[in-house]
């Protein structure tokens, strides 16, 4: 080990400190040990293999899943003065012998490679070759959860990674993830033979992400005001993403975002390949765009500077939630994560699991049985009266206090305990046959006497009437919250008619009970500042005029050397410079994110900015 962990922090990478397992992971792995890393977006898990490749003999091997995660990857590496490259299907031919070429001259630090590059031959063979030398480093697993064949990320491909550590017992490996259950850890361990690892789990906590999820009314409009009112009153040129279901959706919102003055592109799997690459390309590169996108869009783009992540459809679980919302605020400042959301998704959601044909290797019931738990989890969530970032910690094993940084932390919802009112739906849920839809249910509750009503003598049914006290607007609610928590489930071949569950027995002979969420009366978000929510209410506050200016200087050097604005610096760096107003190189060298090949490359030029601001 030629130098210490620290001083690679210090010296290249331009920090002066450790965050929370960092450093045992380090030493772990550079020890020559294997380790299995859980650690939020954002947490610095990339440190915890690029310090040990620079530590031990050799390269380093990095299977990465995707194309773009590579390249900017590599870029950041460069930049910070690390030989660096990858491997994948982006290079031609001459392009990747060279790549090889300098692989087996021992001339790289780190090698990023897609996991079906490597178990090619000739790759192994080159493997081998470095392994014989006593040149190859270690192995480094990233999005280790893909290997998990019911996570939300499956690759097949990440299957045949147990090669590793049957043909190179002893290099060391750690796999890394930010999203994983209990069962995804064990599929891991399992699957990537990492029974002697150290598992090193950090908090899932992102304390800068602010959760608010809201009651879909006009989605489209809420979005837009979400957008103006709680992101461009608070933040400069802010960039963000938005999760849609469908293809059409993506392609919808994103003109209509454009119709009302953002700057906003669609991203899915349907577009042109050329067309996808422009716009991620853009994305990546320029300062303020909204990104409207499928799943398709997102594991791998390392933008640290995204102000928002917004879902106009519900997740598939809590775990794709934690993901997708986990790219907001990557670099440590304020960030909002914002959700519209209605009953209609989860029984969307439902459908598209009954539907389904299962998993590999699992059952249909089995498969079906877990994915309709992580649904309930996610409504759960959605429907919480209480803290929701408790309540998502939770869901991941980690006891949390009241954030006060959520909407319901914030503003403490109205409840009613909608358990009678319940209990008299189902009633007339099955004395009607379980063959209606919500509205003829509400006429026999009420009292109605339509003219389907008398034709169907609902009228002499015990449950006409008995619900007379209550409104159409909050049997709506009932009905809503009902099909939420898969008391009754929809028919949609039928018109919509509400059939029970086996959820509903124990609500219906009173062991269980619902309370519900009273819905806002608020239409319009309000414009909010509340401590730590923007730039500007950090302590000591940012000279803007010097941040901007900063900001300006950075999107023409990365434009000049074609990488995406952070490979530069990141907004946190700049932030810092901003405020502290360094003098001289020394100065600079205290500022996080400046390590020895920066500030050589750029120290006088911020210098001189910092100067021409006065």
């Amino acid at each position: 080990m030629s130098h210490s962990a620290h001083d690679i922090l210090t010296r290249v990478f331009g920090y002066t400190a450790f965050r929370g397992d960092q450093q045992a992971v380090i030493e772990r792995v550079a020890a020559g040990g294997d380790a299995l890393v859980l650690m939020p977006t954002g947490g610095g898990k990339s440190l915890c293999y690029q310090i040990p490749a620079l530590m031990r003999t050799g390269t380093a091997i990095v299977v990465s899943p995707l194309i773009a995660l590579m390249h900017n990857q590599v870029s950041a590496l460069r930049e910070a003065g690390i030989a660096a490259e990858y491997l994948n299907s982006s290079l031609d031919f001459e392009s990747a012998k060279a790549t090889e070429r300098m692989l087996r001259a021992g001339s790289l630090d780190l090698l990023y490679v897609a996991p079906e590059r490597l178990m090619t031959p000739r790759f192994l063979d080159l493997l081998d070759h470095l392994r014989d030398m006593g040149r190859l480093a270690l192995f480094a697993i990233d999005e280790a959860h893909c290997v998990s064949q019911w996570g939300h990320d499956f690759r097949p491909e990440y299957l045949q990674l147990s090669v590793l550590a049957e043909r190179y017992p002893a290099i060391p490996r750690i796999a890394l993830t930010a999203t994983a259950d209990r069962q995804t850890c064990d599929e891991i361990i399992r699957r990537l033979h990492l029974g002697a690892a150290r598992c090193f789990i950090s908090s899932f906590d992102r304390p800068n992400i602010h959760y608010t999820i809201v009651e879909k009314a006009d989605p489209r409009r809420q979005l837009l005001n979400f957008i103006r009112d709680e992101i461009h009153s608070q933040f400069t040129r802010a960039a963000g993403i938005v999760y849609c279901l469908s293809r059409r959706k993506v392609e919808e919102t994103a003109a209509w975002l454009q119709e009302h003055g953002i700057a906003a592109l669609p991203y899915h799997a349907g577009l042109p390949a050329q067309t996808r690459m422009e716009h991620q390309g853009r994305f990546l590169r320029e300062d303020g765009l909204v990104m409207v996108a499928t799943i398709a869009f997102g594991m791998g783009i390392d933008k640290p500077d995204v102000r928002f992540v917004a879902h106009l459809d519900l997740p598939r679980s809590i775990e794709s939630y934690y993901q997708e919302t986990g790219r907001a605020g990557r670099d440590g400042l304020p960030a909002r994560a914002w959700m519209a959301w209605g009953a209609g998704d989860a029984v969307q959601q439902r459908r598209m699991i009954d539907s389904g044909e299962g998993e590999p290797g699992m059952d249909y019931e089995t498969h079906r049985r877990l994915a309709r738990n992580r649904l309930d989890a996610l409504v759960g969530l959605a429907e919480t009266t209480a803290c929701r970032r408790q309540q998502l910690l939770a869901y991941f094993d980690e006891d949390a206090q009241p954030c006060k940084n959520c909407d319901n932390c914030a503003t403490p919802p109205q409840t009613w305990d909608a358990t009678e009112a319940a209990r008299k739906a189902l009633s007339c849920v099955f004395r009607t046959g379980q063959r209606y839809g919500a509205g003829h249910l509400i006429d026999v509750l009420r009292g109605e006497l339509t003219d389907r009503v008398r034709d169907n003598g609902h009228e002499n049914l015990s449950t006409f009437g008995i619900g007379g006290d209550l409104d159409e607007k909050h049997w709506r609610m009932v009905f809503r919250q009902l099909v939420a928590y898969d008391f009754v489930c929809v028919d949609h071949e039928r018109h919509n008619a509400l059939a029970l569950t086996e959820t509903a027995r124990p609500l219906l002979r009173g062991e269980a009970s619902l309370l519900v969420r009273l819905p806002s009366e608020k239409t319009r978000s309000p414009r909010r500042r509340s401590r730590g929510s923007s730039l500007a209410d950090i302590p000591g506050g940012i000279p803007t005029t010097l941040f901007e200016r900063l900001r300006t200087w950075r999107a023409s050097t990365a434009q000049t050397r074609s990488v995406p604005a952070y490979v530069i610096f990141h907004d946190a760096t700049l932030r810092d410079i901003a405020i502290s107003r360094p003098a001289t190189q020394d100065d600079l060298r205290q500022i996080t994110g400046i390590g020895e090949r920066k500030l050589e490359a750029y120290g006088a030029e911020i210098l001189e900015i910092v100067v021409a601001c006065g």
